[in-house]
C-alpha cells in the first residue's frame, strides 16, 4: 500500500518568509552546538577587540552562566543594538570575502545566542561613558547606562532555555566543562601574549581556578615554547622540536614531538592555519605521513603547528564552526609540512625524550632504609676491614665476568695486578698531570657489556644504556631504505595482468597517483571503462593479491587523501629484513664494535628510536643518578 508524502498537504504549499527570531534559532542550531561552542565565539570575539586579558567563567559546565571578561577596545553605546542584529560586524565590509585576518567576520554568534538564552552584553569605550543592553529569547530591550572601567563583559546565562529540546543533547556538566578547557587551551595557544584565565563559580562559593596562563614575553618561537609547557605540561616543551619551515607563500612554524614522545591516541595534535585553530583532514593527514615510518601504526605523534599564509590562500568559510579549511594548493600545504617535519626530525639525530629516562629513574627505588643504628651497635673499623678481606675473592671481580656481564678495561690497567688503590691512584695522577682527556661524545663512551644486550657508556654528564639490538636494526633499515630511494622499487611483471573492476570516480582517483605508485613498483594502467589492469607489483613483496591491495589503496585515498598502504608494507618488508640482519641479542661485542655501534648512531637520524617508535638508548644524568642514591 503506497503511503502519501507527508510533506504533500492537499493544499497548495506557500512560501513565507521567516522572522527573525525563528531565523537567529536555526542560526544558532549551527554556531552553537554546546557551551563550549558560545564560549569560543565570546573569546575569539574578545581576542579580534584587542584584549590582553581575558577571564572566562562559568558555571554547571557552562548551561546556567557563562561570562567572558576582556579589556578589548570595547563597543560604543550607539552600536549596541547593531551588535545584535543578523549579519552585523565590525571585521570586514563585505567587499572582499576572501581577505579575512579576524577570527569572526559574519556577525551571526551574538543575535544566535540572544536567540536561545539570556544574553547582556556591557561594555564601555575608553573616553566613553559605558553602555548595557540585554536580550532574552530573541527579544531585545533598552540600552541602559551602566558602569565599567573599560572593556566588555558579556554574560549568557541558561543556554537553550528558549530552545529546551536542545538541553537533552548536552553531556553531563563535567564533559561540558572539560570542552570548554579544551577550547580555552587551544586559543590560548594560538595568542601567546594575551593572559587567559578559566574559572569555575557554579554552586554558592567564590569558585575555583580551573587554568591560567600568564602571558608571554620575548619573541614568537619563545612565547610560543612557554605557552606551550603552560598548556601542554613541561614535559611536552622539553621533547619536541622548533619547526620553521616556509615555500611559496606559506610559512610552518610551532614545535613537533620527539618520535620516542608519542601517544596512544591523537589528542595532543593540534593545528593552526593563520592562528585560527582547526581539525583538518589534510593538515592531520600530512602530519601522519611525517612520522609514518618513524612510529607504529596505533602511536600518535604529538605536534602544535601554525600554518600562517595570505588570506586569499585559504578558504575559511566551509564549515559552520570555522574549524575546516580549503587552501587554494593543498598539495603545497602537505608537502611543506611533510617535509618541515622529516627535515626537523632529520637534525634531531639520535636525540631521545626525556621521559625515558625518567621512566627508567622512576622504575628504580632506593633499597629501604632500615632502622636507626647507634654508635655502640655499629662494627669496628677493624672488623669490617677483616670482613671485607675474607669475603673479597683473590681475582677480584674477574670471576663473575661470566655469569653477569662484562667490563671493558682501559689500555693503561690491563696490565694486571693493580688493585682498587692503585686503579684510584693512577686515575688521579692522569687527571693531575694534565692528560688529555677522553672525547666528549654525545653517546659517550662504551664501558661494558650487560647480559649480551646492553651497551653501559660513559658520558661527560652521565651514562648511557644502549639495546645494541633495537639499535643497529635501526641503523640497518635506514640503510635500506638509503639503497632503495637511490635505486628504486624492483617491479615484476605478471604474466596475465590481473582486472579490477572499479566505479568511474575510484578508477580517475587511483590513475592520478599511478606515477607515484609505480615508484614503489606497483604498475597500473586503465583497461578500458572503469577497470584497470595492474601489471606489475613489487617484488620485494612476493605474491600479493593486486586486488585487495588496490582497493586497501583506494580506502586510504577517499579516507585521508593519500595513500601510503603500498609504502608502508615494502617498508615493513625492510623491517623485517633489518631485524634478521642486525647484531641479535645474546651476542658477545669487542669493546672497538660496541664504541663503533654508538658512533654509527650519532651519525644516523633517528637513530633514538627504533622502527617501531621505542627507544634504543636511555640516558641517565649525573645528578640524577645522585639524587637516587641520596647524595643531592
Amino acid at each position: 500500500m503506497a503511503h502519501p508524502n507527508p510533506n504533500i498537504s492537499e493544499n497548495r504549499p506557500v512560501i513565507r518568509q521567516l522572522d527573525d527570531s525563528a531565523i537567529n534559532r536555526i542560526a544558532a542550531g549551527e554556531v552553537v552546538e554546546r557551551p563550549a561552542s558560545a564560549v569560543k565565539e565570546l573569546v575569539e570575539n574578545a581576542i579580534d577587540a584587542g584584549a590582553r586579558q581575558i577571564t572566562v567563567e562559568y558555571a554547571d559546565g557552562g548551561k546556567t552562566l557563562i561570562r567572558v571578561t576582556d579589556d578589548g577596545c570595547g563597543i560604543a553605546a550607539v552600536d549596541l543594538a547593531l551588535a545584535l542584529s543578523r549579519h552585523a560586524t565590525s571585521k570586514i565590509d563585505g567587499t572582499d570575502l576572501l581577505n579575512i585576518h579576524t577570527f569572526g567576520f559574519r556577525g551571526e554568534a551574538l543575535p544566535s545566542l540572544g536567540a536561545v538564552g539570556r544574553l547582556t552584553i556591557c561594555s564601555r569605550v575608553a573616553g566613553q561613558d559605558g553602555a548595557e543592553i540585554s536580550v532574552n529569547g530573541g527579544v531585545t530591550g533598552p540600552v541602559r547606562p551602566a558602569a565599567l572601567n573599560g572593556g566588555t563583559v558579556v554574560t549568557l546565562r541558561d543556554l537553550f532555555f528558549a530552545t529546551p529540546a536542545r538541553l537533552k543533547f548536552l553531556r553531563t556538566d563535567r564533559a561540558e566543562a572539560q570542552a570548554i578547557s579544551d577550547i580555552i587551551k587551544r586559543l590560548a595557544m594560538a595568542e601567546p601574549f594575551v593572559r587567559f584565565t578559566l574559572r569555575d563559580v557554579s554552586g554558592d562559593g567564590p569558585g575555583r581556578e580551573v587554568f591560567r596562563a600568564d602571558a608571554e614575553q620575548g619573541d614568537m618561537f619563545a612565547a610560543l615554547h612557554g605557552r606551550l609547557a603552560q598548556v601542554l605540561g613541561r614535559e611536552f616543551a622539553e621533547n619536541t622540536l622548533a619547526i620553521d619551515a616556509e615555500r611559496e607563500g606559506l610559512h610552518l612554524t610551532g614545535y613537533a614531538a620527539l618520535p620516542t614522545y608519542s601517544r596512544g591516541s591523537a589528542v595532543t595534535q593540534y593545528l593552526f592555519v593563520n592562528g585560527r585553530p582547526v581539525r583538518d583532514k589534510l593538515l592531520v593527514g600530512a602530519l601522519r605521513g611525517a612520522y609514518f615510518d618513524l612510529l607504529s601504526r596505533d602511536r600518535h605523534p604529538a605536534a602544535a603547528l601554525f600554518v600562517d599564509c595570505d588570506p586569499k590562500l585559504v578558504d575559511v568559510n566551509v564549515h559552520p564552526a570555522k574549524s575546516e579549511v580549503r587552501f587554494r594548493d593543498p598539495g603545497l600545504a602537505r608537502g611543506l609540512i611533510v617535509s618541515g617535519l622529516r627535515h626537523a626530525l632529520a637534525d634531531a639525530g639520535h636525540r631521545a625524550s626525556t621521559t625515558v629516562a625518567n621512566a627508567t629513574l622512576g622504575a628504580m627505588r632506593p633499597e629501604q632504609p632500615s632502622g636507626r643504628v647507634y654508635q655502640m651497635d655499629r662494627p669496628s673499623l677493624g672488623a669490617r676491614t677483616t670482613a671485607y678481606q675474607t669475603q673479597a675473592p683473590e681475582p677480584g671481580f674477574a670471576e663473575t665476568a661470566g655469569m653477569w656481564g662484562r667490563v671493558e678495561t682501559p689500555p693503561q690497567y690491563e696490565a694486571g695486578g693493580a688493585d682498587f688503590q692503585t686503579h684510584d691512584t693512577q686515575t688521579h695522577d692522569a687527571h693531575t698531570s694534565g692528560a688529555e682527556p677522553a672525547p666528549d661524545f654525545p653517546l659517550g663512551t662504551a664501558r661494558g657489556q650487560v647480559h649480551e644486550n646492553y651497551i653501559i657508556a660513559q658520558t661527560a654528564t652521565g651514562m648511557v644504556i644502549v639495546d645494541q639490538h633495537a639499535a643497529h636494526e635501526r641503523l640497518v633499515y635506514e640503510k635500506l631504505k638509503r639503497q632503495m630511494a637511490e635505486n628504486g622499487v624492483a617491479a615484476q611483471a605478471l604474466l596475465i595482468p590481473e582486472i579490477v573492476d572499479l566505479s568511474a570516480s575510484d578508477c580517475a582517483r587511483l590513475l592520478e597517483v599511478a606515477d607515484e605508485l609505480a615508484r614503489f613498483g606497483l604498475g597500473i594502467e586503465p583497461f578500458g571503462g572503469s577497470a584497470i589492469a595492474v601489471r606489475e607489483t613489487p617484488a620485494i613483496l612476493g605474491t600479493v593479491d593486486a586486488k585487495a591491495m588496490v582497493l586497501d589503496i583506494l580506502d586510504e585515498l577517499a579516507d585521508q587523501n593519500e595513500s601510503n598502504t603500498l609504502q608502508a608494507r615494502i617498508e615493513a618488508i625492510l623491517s623485517r629484513v633489518a631485524c634478521h640482519g642486525s647484531i641479535r641479542s645474546g651476542r658477545w661485542m669487542r669493546g672497538e664494535e660496541m664504541n663503533a655501534l654508538l658512533r654509527e648512531m650519532e651519525a644516523t637520524p633517528h637513530s633514538g628510536q627504533c622502527n617501531h617508535g621505542r627507544p634504543t638508548y636511555v640516558e641517565l644524568k649525573l645528578s640524577d643518578i645522585e639524587r637516587l642514591f641520596g647524595r643531592t
